[in-house]
């Protein structure tokens, strides 16, 4: 796969070949290829394996975590109903998060050196490959930074009491994003909502892809106004 003077070689780590594509990047990293291969990212064992992770090991780590955060906010003199409220209000204060980070960090336009090797370690190695199932969840150990992050802006945002089950809302939220965004790349849905999910996000891969960037609901595309046309709207206007 060739830049305008670099070549990527796809048998070698790629990590730190992509950065050498400068203004040819983007044209290659959203350019797909459709292979169930998972390639190799670095010549370490240790970084290799720190990059793949299979998807049942985020709900196995993350659920647990979320309830005992959950569970704080209830200790602290909370009823159960009101619990149970913060936490989805934690979930839906997710979708928020998820849709910014997919607009605004994972499909930044970058050139240099540095900043397409970061950008093809955080996303543009799943447009590059959409069906590498070891690279689709979030490792555990970048889940862990982003949590702690967002743990002590929400010390800031909210009470110490209310801070607790809105995080593991949040936590719950992020575990059924991963999830959802796994089984529209693997799965075969027969609920007619979820085929509509794996239509929506399929599309932002193959056909518009600086549109459509929610994963768990299409709501803050309508309201930003990424909701792509379909074919039939297109066909229409």
């Amino acid at each position: 796969m060739a830049g305008k003077e670099f070549t990527v070689d796809l048998n070698k780590p790629l990590i730190f070949q992509v950065g050498h594509l400068g203004e040819a990047y983007q044209e290659w990293v959203h350019t797909p290829i459709v292979t169930d291969e998972s390639p190799r990212f670095f010549k370490s064992d240790l970084m290799e394996i720190l990059t793949r992770t299979v998807w049942w090991v985020v709900p196995l780590i993350w659920v647990p975590v979320a309830m005992w955060f959950i569970s704080i906010s209830y200790t602290m003199g909370h009823t159960l109903p009101l619990v149970v409220l913060m936490s989805v209000v934690g979930s839906f204060i997710w979708t928020f998060l998820e849709y910014c980070f997919h607009r605004f960090l994972f499909h930044i336009e970058t050139k240099s050196y540095w900043a397409n090797t970061f950008h093809y370690l955080i996303h543009g190695c799943h447009h590059k490959h959409p069906m590498d199932g070891l690279r689709l969840v979030i490792p555990p150990a970048e889940a862990a930074i982003l949590a702690i992050m967002f743990w002590n802006l929400y010390g800031i945002l909210f009470t110490v009491s209310t801070r607790p089950a809105l995080f593991g809302g949040g936590l719950i939220g992020y575990v059924i994003y991963d999830m959802i965004h796994y089984y529209v790349h693997h799965g075969q849905p027969t609920k007619q909502s979820i085929k509509k999910l794996k239509k929506y996000h399929l599309n932002h891969h193959f056909r518009i892809q600086n549109k459509g960037f929610g994963i768990t609901t299409t709501l803050w595309d309508r309201v930003f106004g990424t909701l792509p046309k379909t074919k039939a709207d297109k066909k229409s206007g």
